[in-house]
């Protein structure tokens, strides 16, 4: 077994080892098929079964009923800040968006190349520090939709509450922060989240909505982009991101096996302590880089006194087997990811090496 780092990329981001140990095992020789689940037909009984499962799965780990539909798509969770309006922005409508971040930004901004925009909130002026108390979050009650993002994965923000719309249809990206913590994803009328960070590789994109609010999407949509052309096939109108949908499957199950979310979160909320202490019991030298009341679980960032610092933190950091420190060049700093793979073992890891550089400093 070669030695494993301690992976803090922001995404494509860490995997379960276990799940990787299977993937390893599998590859060659998918379900004594003979070839690989890389080369197998979606049409095959084999991989419609892994598509049924993972839908299945979804649900079970999600907590969604059958009244929402599951979807696999290719494009990334950008492709869905188009999507979106296209199929659920009716003619004269506005949809409101709350701005917290970069990719909050460029949803909305995406929207406006196709639909009025509402910006309910934004805290772009205070450099992106926090997201909103529920009762800044304005929007008209005749809004298509409000849109989140429930985890700024740059900035390290995230909603601890969401909105409660009434009539108003709830849609969130929840790319950076899925399947971390129990959330009633059943509050949304339709979420979306690129699976590279917490549920798989990069190239696959989980959609999920309910049916009431599908049945609301606008008809006469270039093919590809209609959600009902992908939920009257289960996403199998083209060909799907088929080893993806795989790891997610078996990272889906991986999940379970910690007990569920709830498991998972206990997990987070040790490894996100941990960390965020160390942070603080040092203030002369690490500051946290988002407000206190809006801290991220998954993506923790702080700065030190200085960019020299910060670059000598990420290169020695390095030598220690710690991947994937540097702030994203927007913003700069320190971000550490720590995603569901990312264990509590590592955090400490990090934590006892932040010490002695702080003391070495």
């Amino acid at each position: 077994m070669v030695t494993r780092n301690v992976n803090f990329n922001p995404g494509p981001a860490a995997l379960p080892l276990e799940v990787l140990k299977t993937v390893q095992q599998e590859l060659l020789d998918f379900q004594g098929t003979g070839i690989s689940i890389l080369e197998s037909s979606h049409r095959s009984k084999e991989f419609e079964a892994v598509n049924d499962q993972t839908i299945a799965l979804v649900r079970e780990v999600l907590g969604l009923g059958a009244d929402y539909h599951v979807l696999f798509l290719g494009g990334g969770a950008s492709t869905q800040f188009a999507m979106v309006p296209m199929n659920f922005v009716g003619d004269g409508q506005t949809a409101a968006y709350v701005d917290t971040g970069e990719f909050a930004f460029k949803a909305m901004k995406e929207c406006q190349n196709i639909a009025k925009v509402h910006v309910a909130f934004s805290s772009k002026e205070e450099k992106y520090r926090r997201v909103p108390a529920m009762s800044e979050i304005k929007y008209p009650q005749d809004a298509a939709y409000l849109h989140i993002c429930s985890n700024n994965t740059i900035e390290g923000t995230q909603f601890q509450e969401f909105p409660k719309t009434g009539k108003v249809p709830l849609i969130a990206d929840v790319s950076s922060d899925i399947a971390s913590r129990r959330v009633d994803y059943k509050q949304f009328a339709l979420f979306y989240a690129g699976a590279q960070k917490n549920l798989g590789p990069a190239g696959i994109t989980l959609v999920a909505m309910r049916d009431e609010f599908l049945a609301t999407a606008k008809k006469g949509l270039p093919t590809i982009f209609s959600y009902k052309t992908h939920t009257d096939s289960k996403s199998l109108y083209n060909t799907p991101p088929v080893f993806g949908v795989y790891i997610m499957k078996l990272v889906l199950e991986w999940i379970k096996g910690k007990g569920g979310l709830a498991g998972i979160e206990k997990m987070n909320e040790a490894k996100k302590n941990l960390l965020y202490g160390a942070i603080d019991a040092a203030p002369d030298f690490y500051k946290g880089a988002a407000d206190k009341a809006c801290r991220s679980w998954m993506n923790v960032t702080m700065r030190l006194p200085t960019e020299e610092l910060e670059a000598k933190f990420v290169s020695e950091a390095k030598k220690q087997g710690l991947l994937g420190l540097k702030g994203h060049r927007s913003v700069g700093g320190i971000r550490f990811s720590i995603y569901n793979a990312v264990s509590l073992e590592d955090i400490q890891k990090t934590v006892a090496f932040m010490a002695a550089f702080r003391k070495s400093a």
